[in-house]
């Protein structure tokens, strides 16, 4: 099973310790070309779940492969700032190496290997351990998600519901200390989404696994998360408590339900301030 002992006692006390993942003031370019995020900052303290909401294109999915290392395989880069895990610099190194430091993203549209059986998928999960515990940890899986017991063919043939479990499950055999998710509640039925989203707020709260989640659906990623950041064209121009974002005029507006044609940007709202984070 996953170590809890780090697992803190309260959110007050998972803000005071120093943050698990610290991301400063990054810039990523692709091709050497294209600027995507322009001096980015966050932090994700340990035991926490953080929400990172913005509309497409703002640099979400950019964020959490500049974290994962993931971003060579698409030709881009963190050409300015930092990104630091435990203390310890983790920007340029590969990602296989990263998995290995506790970090797991479950991609957007789950990725799962659809010629592969679901235990097989589990199995792959835990390919960078070297431990006799993995017949474990795939029980603890299935303890998570019974369903994906039952399912013994191919993990292609499964419904969008259970890939979502199938890649959550799989992060877990990795024996992360955080997960990066990637718009878990998309292509979801509303009721696939809300079984979803409390086995995120399960893992959270019984494994003690560190959660930077990356979701379209606000309302229900504030509903799981301590902390929340809003992304515009690269950049944070929003942060607070999820309360705090919950109930802030300008977040119902955009992300929330409500929001007027004549709105297009934060710019134009007037509790928007620049934030300058410029180390």
């Amino acid at each position: 099973m996953l170590d809890t002992a780090q697992h803190p006692a309260s959110a007050a006390a998972s803000a005071a310790a120093p943050p698990l993942l610290e991301v400063a003031n990054i810039e990523v370019v692709y091709n050497d070309v294209i600027l995507v995020l322009r001096g980015l900052s966050l932090a994700v303290p340990q035991g926490g779940i953080v929400a990172l909401l913005g509309a497409n294109g703002a640099g979400k999915s950019t964020t959490l492969k500049a974290i994962s290392g993931l971003l060579k395989t698409e030709e881009g880069e963190v050409t300015r700032g930092e990104v630091r895990f435990a203390g310890e610099r983790i920007d340029g190194i590969d990602p296989h190496d990263i998995v290995r430091r506790g970090i797991f993203q479950v991609m957007e549209g789950r990725r799962i290997v659809a010629d592969m059986t679901c235990l097989e998928n589990l199995r792959l999960g835990a390919f960078t351990r070297r431990d006799n515990e993995i017949r474990r940890d795939i029980e603890m899986v299935y303890s998570f998600f019974p369903r994906l017991k039952e399912r013994t063919g191919l993990a292609g043939y499964l419904s969008g519901g259970e890939q979502q479990m199938l890649a959550i499950g799989r992060a877990l055999m990795a024996r992360p200390k955080l997960i990066l998710m990637d718009e878990p509640s998309m292509g979801l039925s509303p009721l696939l989404v809300k079984e979803v989203f409390g086995i995120i707020r399960r893992i959270n709260s019984e494994l003690g696994v560190t959660i930077l989640l990356v979701e379209q659906n606000a309302r229900m990623a504030l509903s799981v998360a301590q902390y929340g950041y809003v992304m515009e064209q690269g950049k944070v121009v929003l942060d607070g408590t999820a309360e705090a974002l919950a109930a802030n005029e300008d977040v119902k507006e955009f992300y929330l339900g409500g929001h007027g044609a004549e709105r297009k940007s934060f710019r134009n709202l007037k509790s928007y301030k620049r934030r300058k984070r410029w180390l």
